[in-house]
């Protein structure tokens, strides 16, 4: 046996058994210790499900039928316990908050420690080292439930380094943070690589975000098989990402427009290490050519927020002056870190929250007499977490729900219902139980249940998390098609690659303040609206600066128009 092979399945096929065909199809794959490998491939495609074979969760937790082999560290863990599996490797879930047992950060960071009977002093101290290693011995007493989404994903990772596993396993580890904490976390993930050796694995839809920082290699999953195992060079050079429903990276396919071979000669894997020598004069030529599309009519303004304030407690302001006017019709992103209070605005204006002081008005008239009830026939409000909106055991029966609540006519529910089933990719499971799908599916649920009620006003909080990029496009396509009609959206979101392609407008929260209103190309190339609000500069403004183009931020414009005319062409 190579000693340096950690991980190795031979011949490895799955099947759950509530499923009629395999989910993994004869995988035969070697992982060698230390090494940094990343995991992408659409929903469906079995990343999450090698994933669970690699944890013990297969098949100890899910049940289903295996054929051939999956060796760790050279032992069957068909043999091994999920015990003794905890014990070589650690998984950080994509959804943080189903990770916790603690009453504090310290606690939860300490549970394993504690199972082991570690003595009380050894176990201190080797909880701050990992606390301080991912930045968290400052909040060590917190309640999970208090922090921010990266904190909670700081403290889920502490929670499995703490047991000084052989491998970590990250799912999705992305999916829930602020564009500059999905930066660190990256970060964070490299130096942990760098100075531990230990065998890192990363499932994630954000390609690029996740190619911030080098990975060994790529591993392309579709259809319950492994299509590709390469370089990011060498990926992204190829046609597999596109073919696949994977999103490649803004800067690749603003080099693909432009013109310009990409190769793995030109080292195109990672925006630092493009060499934009090659690139500049066609790019610059390309920028020159787009024109810009027609200013919109201006619009009547169907909602206004006046000198809006707001706290939980009457002492800590969660909000503060915040003033806007949105156009009917418009597209609008709402922005910034965890904890700005995009999500409280998003209450106050549904009423789920009651303002402290100032106006909202719909259509000028101000709608604080208005209930819940009364504004929900008007603005409709998709949360982020799925599991807060859904309360019925099938789909069917969930999308339908409130237009049973309105006492609309079976017929016209079932035709609704069809329609918004085959635009969110949920037709297949439309006689499915909730419970058997997953985070991302669960979302588009949540979605479809706001979408078949029709409201003037749709609020989406993080529409696209945890979607790959097919179901993304179509929902985003979904919602451009809405907006078409005339319902003015409001998206909330960290997805910068959302923001910049569907959103012409983004209005960038910090610390309870507005921070920016502006267009997205500026928002995404401002150093100071990034810093205050925890966003980063897009790749395409790097692209720009690397390749000597005067203006960045008029560059990415170029970029948003030309890529919107392709997708409407």
């Amino acid at each position: 046996m190579d000693e340096q092979v950690i991980i190795e399945f031979s011949d490895f096929s799955f099947q759950y058994y509530s499923q009629a065909e395999p989910t993994l199809h004869e995988i035969n794959l070697k992982i060698h210790r230390g090494e940094k490998v990343l995991i992408v491939g659409p929903s469906g495609s079995g990343k999450s499900t090698l994933g669970h074979c690699i944890n013990g969760l297969i098949p100890f937790s899910y049940k289903g039928a295996i054929t051939g082999s999956l060796t760790i560290k050279g032992e069957d863990t068909q043999k091994k316990d999920i015990y003794e599996l905890s014990k070589w490797v650690g998984t950080v879930l994509q959804d943080s908050d189903g990770q916790f047992v603690g009453l504090t950060a310290g606690e939860d960071i300490a549970f394993a420690l504690e199972n082991d009977n570690i003595p009380p002093e050894v176990m201190h101290e080797r909880v701050r080292k990992v606390a301080e290693m991912v930045e968290m011995h400052y909040l060590l007493t917190s309640s999970p439930f208090e922090l921010s989404g990266g904190q909670k994903q700081r403290t889920s990772l502490a929670g499995v380094m703490v047991d000084d596993v052989d491998i970590l396993l990250f799912d999705e580890p992305l999916a829930n943070l602020d564009p500059a904490t999905g930066k660190t976390a990256i970060e964070i993930i490299d130096d942990i690589h760098q100075n531990s050796g230990k065998t890192i694995l990363i499932i994630e839809h954000r390609l690029e975000d996740v190619l911030h920082r080098h990975v060994d290699r790529i591993l392309v999953m579709k259809d319950g098989r492994i299509i590709a195992d390469r370089d990011a060079h060498t990926l992204v050079s190829s046609d597999i990402l596109v073919e696949t429903g994977i999103r490649e990276p803004l800067y690749v396919t603003a080099l693909k427009y432009a013109g310009v071979d990409v190769s793995p000669e030109i080292s195109p894997g990672y925006i630092t290490t493009l060499k934009a020598e090659v690139t500049q004069t066609a790019l610059t030529e390309w920028q020159d050519k787009i024109q810009s599309p027609p200013a919109k009519p201006k619009k009547p303004i169907i909602l206004s927020l006046e000198d809006v304030h707001f706290s939980y407690d009457g002492i800590h302001p969660i909000l503060q002056d915040i003033n806007f006017d949105i156009q009917e019709g418009e597209i609008v992103s709402l922005v910034g870190k965890n904890g700005a209070g995009k999500s409280t605005l998003s209450k106050l204006i549904c009423g789920f929250e009651k303002l402290d002081r100032g106006i909202i008005r719909y259509y000028g008239e101000d709608i604080k007499d208005k209930t819940i009830k009364e504004r929900a026939e008007i603005i409709g409000v998709v949360l982020q977490n799925p599991n807060q909106m859904i309360s019925k055991s099938l789909i069917f029966d969930e999308i339908a729900l409130g237009l049973r609540f309105r006492d609309v006519p079976e017929e016209e529910i079932q035709e609704r219902v069809e329609k918004v089933l085959k635009v969110c990719g949920l037709s297949p499971f439309r006689s499915w139980p909730i419970s058997a799908l997953s985070y991302g599916q669960k979302k588009r649920v949540t979605i479809a249940s706001i979408l078949v009620l029709g409201p003037r006003i749709l609020i989406l909080d993080e529409p696209t998390a945890g979607q790959d990029f097919r179901h993304y496009t179509e929902i985003m396509e979904f919602l451009e098609a809405i907006n078409q009609l005339g319902v003015t959206i409001i998206l909330i979101t960290h997805d910068m690659h959302l923001m910049l392609e569907y959103s012409p407008r983004a209005i960038v929260l910090a610390g309870g303040r507005i921070v920016g209103d502006t267009a997205a190309s500026v928002v995404l190339t401002n150093d100071a609206i990034i810093e205050k609000a925890n966003l980063k500069e897009t790749s395409l403004f790097n692209l720009a600066q690397m390749s000597h183009i005067p203006d960045g931020t008029r560059f990415v414009q170029r970029f948003i128009d030309y890529d919107r005319s392709v997708r409407h062409q």
